[in-house]
């Protein structure tokens, strides 16, 4: 016998039948997910079960440290804990007044068997529509100051999927238009990422709780596995920590459609800790109009000068326009030294507690007082943040004194540009979404919270569910808005706004400026109908919309206007009713502060019929629907202004047809009658 020709082919039989350990596992309250945790030659991994389908394959765990062993080999199981939860928690403001918070919680401790013997911990949890996971590192003997170079950390999705991704490590920040490819042909991207499989699964990885930690991109490694790539610090490694200390969760959202994946977002919430700023009373949802528009129509400057916008006769212009249509808020930008000249990326001349010469801030601040309405204040850095840091908290009293209690910051640079200055001489270059930057985002919102200041920051850190713990955090940009419509280069296609719906929004509440009822930016046509303009205060939350036109132009669009004036800023409940990503979306949204409902529907460059059942609607009540809609011949490129105003009773239980034009939408008040 030759026995030795034999023994290569009976060793890779061997090897084949070697399976990982699972050591570990636990499902969802309704047994609809399953996550095992595995241990294979000392690896730790995770694998994700739908129904009993694979959906995340066996991915792996662990960290590559800074001047030490990564923390990924020779791993075993020390203990596993196993707990649940479920809680109905009530949000101050937000999409739905209370959320519910269901999961099933699996706490594993694994441990190094050989050499440093250090340990690490994994907890899970598991709801029916989604799973987050993260990591605890206590302090020992060999984990004590860590410096992270990355996390191991992947996510193998296991069937075909088309994705909706934007790049990360690139210049411009968030503000990309999200590309629609195969996920095995994904580079790096943000987070969240969309996802549909062959079979029509809905997924979206993300991550919630970013706290002192560098903000998580995901890179394609092979196929369609993925692994966290960490935005780099200027130190060259990517988080450096005190032990004990624990990552921010890991998300992944898993839903049988667009309109449910939407709604499993709200794990990104619970994920988070809950308020930590007690009474939120004084921050009051509100739409706000504002000096801003004519700046990106180039018809005024932020700059000192003849076209100067932060003039007060301007601003008393503004201030009468929110007070005549019952907007709580005038944001006015270019108020501040530092305009003049080359400002972009380069912030040092920036001063944020003085006004120049036209811009009478007390007497402004006092004005608006008298008339009902309040200044948003604007920080922008140009990047030069320790610049701004300098100045934080002197610049907050100075607005908190003249009653300002919101403020848009900005942080316009290119990524991997923001200026740090540590006073050692040494100027540091760092990400937007780096450690050093998540830390700076926290101070301005837990500082401007000690004043009763309401944050919303432009060029920012992504939404990862912090609104829930710190609620003066009320919105943020992150991605392309509305003033993509006015320069071009591109400007922002038809399906943009549905394409954000069920990519960016997954995160949180946009500053995305929607209302543009003129349709016109600097020398083009902005790619919606008048209807659209509408059913985006509905489609697109923000818990602060601004009414961005000029006043001139509602004045010219007085019916359409009418819905802006009377749509709200915050909600007792939301329901997607229908939608694709990239495609068309309808959601209805219940006022908090009466029984009125509102609906938005739009679509992108293709006309569509939609019909919704009114189910949403009171039973006991009858509504007067307020109907704006695309007219006959409408069309975002040929007709934008085709638009017709009507109305009819309807009740609970009755269906409507929303015929959208290319580019258009549908927007509609049920104005409740008495029962």
């Amino acid at each position: 016998m030759r026995i030795p020709l034999l023994l290569p082919a009976v060793l890779a039989l061997a090897a084949l039948t070697v399976r990982a350990e699972k050591v570990a596992e636990i499902a969802s309250p309704g047994n609809v997910l399953k996550v095992e945790l595995h241990i294979d030659e000392g690896r730790a991994s995770y694998r994700v079960l739908r129904f009993g389908e694979e959906i995340i394959a066996p991915s792996r765990l662990g960290f590559l440290l800074r001047d030490a062993e990564k923390l990924e080999r020779n791993l075993a199981l020390r203990e596993a804990t196993r707990g649940s939860h479920e809680e109905t928690w009530e949000q101050p403001w937000g999409e739905r007044r209370f959320v519910r918070d269901h999961h099933n919680a699996l706490r594993a401790t694994l441990e190094e068997t050989i050499h440093l013997k250090r340990h690490f911990e994994l907890e899970f949890r598991v709801f029916d529509d989604g799973l987050g996971f993260r990591y605890h590192l206590p302090k020992q003997a060999n984990l004590d100051l860590v410096t992270i170079d990355d996390e191991l950390t992947e996510i193998a999705i296991a069937p075909e999927s088309t994705a909706w991704w934007i790049p990360a490590g690139e210049w411009n920040r968030y503000e990309y238009l999200y590309q629609k490819t195969p996920l095995r042909e994904v580079g790096q991207a943000h987070t969240p990422i969309s996802l549909r499989t062959a079979d029509g699964l809905h997924l979206a990885l993300h991550e919630a709780a970013l706290v002192d930690y560098s903000g998580m991109w995901l890179r394609r490694v092979k196929g369609q596995r993925f692994r966290a790539q960490l935005s780099p610090a200027s130190e060259g490694w990517k988080v450096q920590r005190q032990a004990p200390f624990h990552t921010p969760w890991r998300t992944i959202q898993i839903a049988d459609s667009a309109p449910a994946l939407y709604r499993s977002a709200d794990l990104i919430l619970n994920l988070n800790e809950p308020n930590k700023l007690g009474d939120i009373g004084w921050f009051t949802p509100h739409k706000y109009a504002g000096v801003w528009w004519e700046m990106h129509l180039d018809t005024a400057s932020w700059a000192r000068g003849p076209k100067h916008g932060a003039n007060n006769a301007n601003v008393r212009r503004h201030i009468d326009f929110a007070a005549d249509n019952g907007f709580r808020g005038v944001l006015v930008e270019g108020w501040n030294p530092g305009w003049d000249g080359n400002w972009f990326g380069n912030g040092n001349d920036f001063d944020f507690t003085r006004w120049v010469d036209d811009f009478d801030l007390p007497a402004l601040a006092a004005y608006a007082k008298q008339r009902g309405v309040r200044l948003i204040g604007h920080h922008e850095t140009g990047g030069a943040v320790s610049h701004y840091e300098k100045q934080l908290e002197a610049a907050l009293d100075l607005y908190a004194k003249h009653g300002v209690d919101a403020i848009k910051t900005g942080y316009v640079a290119d990524a991997g540009q923001i200026e740090r200055n540590d006073g050692d001489g040494v100027i540091r270059r760092e990400w937007h979404d780096g450690q050093w930057m998540v830390r700076h985002h926290l101070r301005v919102v837990t500082e401007a919270a000690k004043r009763r200041i309401a944050i919303n920051a432009h060029e920012p850190v992504k939404d990862t569910g912090l609104r829930r713990t710190y609620p003066n955090w009320v919105a943020r940009e992150g991605a392309r808005g509305m003033e993509y419509a006015a320069w071009g280069n591109p400007t922002n296609p038809p399906e943009h706004e549905a394409n954000l719906v069920f990519t960016r929004m997954l995160s949180g509440p946009m500053d995305f400026t929607p209302g543009i009822l003129s349709l016109a930016g600097r020398g083009q046509a902005v790619q919606t109908t008048l209807a659209k303009q509408l059913a985006l205060y509905v489609v697109i939350y923000s818990p602060i919309q601004m009414v961005p036109d000029l006043p001139e132009h509602y004045a010219e669009r007085g019916k359409a206007f009418q819905f802006i004036r009377d749509v709200p800023a915050d909600w007792a409940e939301t329901r997607v009713l229908n939608g694709e990503i990239g495609d068309y979306v309808t959601f209805a949204r219940k006022d908090r502060r009466s029984e009125d409902w509102y609906l938005g529907s739009l679509t992108d460059e293709h006309g569509r019929v939609l019909e919704i059942a009114l189910d949403f609607l009171d039973p006991a009540r009858s509504y007067t629907a307020q109907i704006y809609r695309d007219g006959q011949f409408a069309h975002w490129r040929e007709a934008p202004f085709d638009f017709v105003v009507e109305q009819r009773e309807v009740k609970a239980g009755e269906r409507m047809t929303l015929r959208l034009a290319a580019g258009g939408g549908t927007a509609i008040r049920f104005k409740a009658e008495r029962p």
